[in-house]
């Protein structure tokens, strides 16, 4: 006998010993017979009610399970499979179980009579059912829901509990963007039937049931109340009633805390060391671009999770913007002070307000000094009242004696000392005479020495001249550089000030900081 044969018989047997052991089953013939009797006469386009003027009542329950995914490539937000919340199309996406029941006239029996029978699972297309649909819905074919049997009871009330996805259109608002909460409506309501024919009224007060519900690490459930509307459309001058769930929801901050707001705070940190640099570094400027580009790629990244929408502007994108404001506007003073510290004395003189500001106020205010020179209130008195006095000096001399910068040698002085003050200018002015007269005399031949000196004396004071302009240039440089630092110094502390109360104010004024 070949071997397939054999296994054959084999396998025979044993399902003849299973026979034998086994009782053998009989199945009743009164849910059969109950369901000839039920759907034999019965009309899936009957609204089923003892009087037709009356309404069918309705009860309409939710269960919401759970919230999924972020998928941001695709723009869509998937809380976890269950819950989507796809921000830049504003929908909704729930995996939830819809509960309806009524009680249908038509299916009613005595239990007694059909063997003790007191339920039966019908397929809905066999029974007349209400035709509540979501009015808020974008999915492609319109209605989510899985067909699922009808469960029947011996006195007329039908349980019909379809599960489905529903994707509903949700108004977004990122005011408050990322410590926001969201409001998303899912109204039912029968579509054809009015107020009159069919009466949908709330399984529970309370709204939506949240037993089964999974918590997400995103977002986090405030609650799922319930309203019952009704409302005259301008198509109908029926009523038509309608059931809207809110499904409130708060996002948890904590990912957007650590991964946007803390970054940014660090690198606007960095922005404010910036102006500790020393000018001389060379890498001053590019520091404060950098960290620009870097704000510039943060804001992009925030602005990949949001709507395009212009109805109002994000909390954290207003954040980074005044952020961004900050490190431009330091770089643009990092290029002044760049200005100020490589200025030389043969290109640019500094103008009095310049000095009065950056090299006596400033330093005052913000407890700066130089070596050597402590700037104080009165130091800074001081100076002002020397060179008022310089001014009224050089304002009372002549011409002559300003361009020689020495005194004024031909005016006579009238007054209680005009006699001393003449001859004291006469013998001065004989004096510079004679010298005239002698340094002419030194061009005449004959006179080598003189000459000699005369070109040994000019050398000197070619070198004094030098030696003091150098200083004065050495001094002018150094005034622009102590100026470079009294910029950088006042650029610091308000800089810091401005991101500290930036930070403070967005954190207050968001409606929760974080939400674990």
């Amino acid at each position: 006998m070949p071997w397939n044969e054999r296994m054959s018989s084999v396998l025979l047997l044993f399902a003849s010993l299973l026979a034998i052991m086994i009782p053998e089953t009989q199945q009743g013939p009164h849910e059969k017979l109950l369901l000839n009797n039920l759907l034999a006469t019965y009309n899936v386009l009957e609204r089923p009610v003892a009087n037709e003027s009356d309404p069918l009542e309705v009860k309409f329950g939710l269960t919401l399970q759970q919230i999924i995914d972020v998928d941001e490539k695709n723009q869509i937000l998937t809380t976890n499979a269950w819950l989507n919340l796809d921000e830049k199309n504003q929908l909704l996406i729930t995996n939830i179980w819809l509960s309806l029941e009524w009680n249908d006239y038509n299916l009613r029996w005595n239990e007694s009579d059909y063997g003790g029978v007191k339920d039966l699972r019908i397929t809905p297309n066999k029974l007349w059912k209400p035709d509540v649909l979501m009015y808020n819905s974008a999915d492609e074919g319109f209605d989510g829901t899985y067909q699922t049997n009808v469960v029947v009871k011996h006195n007329g009330s039908c349980l019909y509990v379809p599960p489905g996805i529903f994707k509903s259109t949700c108004k977004i608002d990122i005011t408050w963007f990322p410590f926001d909460d969201q409001h998303c409506d899912m109204k039912f309501g029968s579509w054809t039937y009015d107020g009159n024919q069919l009466d949908l009224v709330l399984n529970s007060e309370e709204g939506g049931d949240l037993s089964d519900f999974i918590t997400n690490g995103e977002w986090y459930l405030l609650g799922m109340p319930g309203k019952k509307n009704t409302i005259v459309y301008q198509c109908c001058p029926e009523p038509y009633v309608d059931v809207t769930f809110t499904i409130q929801i708060r996002r948890r901050t904590l990912y957007y805390f650590f991964n946007l707001i803390v970054p940014c705070v660090l690198i606007s940190s960095m922005a404010l060391l910036g102006f500790t640099l020393p000018p001389d570094s060379g890498e001053k400027l590019t520091l404060g671009v950098t960290i620009l580009l870097s704000l510039t790629v943060f804001l992009n990244l925030v602005a990949e999770t949001l709507p395009q929408v212009s109805d109002a502007i994000p909390l954290l994108g207003t954040y980074f913007n005044c952020i961004m404001f900050m490190v431009a506007s330091s770089v643009v003073l990092t290029v002044v002070v760049l200005n100020y510290h490589h200025r030389t004395a043969d290109i640019h003189e500094m103008p009095q307000w310049i000095k009065s500001v950056f090299l006596q106020w400033l330093p005052w205010i913000l407890r700066m000094s130089r070596p050597g020179k402590k700037i104080t209130r009165k130091t800074i008195m001081m100076n002002s009242r020397m060179k008022e006095m310089e001014l009224k000096e050089r304002s009372s001399k002549s011409l002559l004696a300003n361009v020689l910068d020495i005194d004024d040698d031909f005016r006579s002085v009238s007054g209680a000392t005009g006699a001393g003050n003449s001859t004291i200018n006469t013998n001065l002015g004989a004096g510079f005479l004679r010298n005239a007269a002698t340094i002419e005399d030194s061009s005449l031949p004959g006179s080598g020495n003189q000459r000699d000196l005369q070109l040994i004396l000019k050398e000197l004071q070619f070198i004094t001249n030098r030696m003091k302009k150098a200083d004065e240039e050495a001094e002018v440089i150094s005034d622009w550089k102590f100026a470079a630092m009294v910029v950088d110094r006042f650029c610091l502390i308000i800089f810091t000030l401005f991101t500290i109360v930036a930070t403070v104010a967005v954190l207050l004024s968001a409606p929760h900081i974080i939400v674990q």
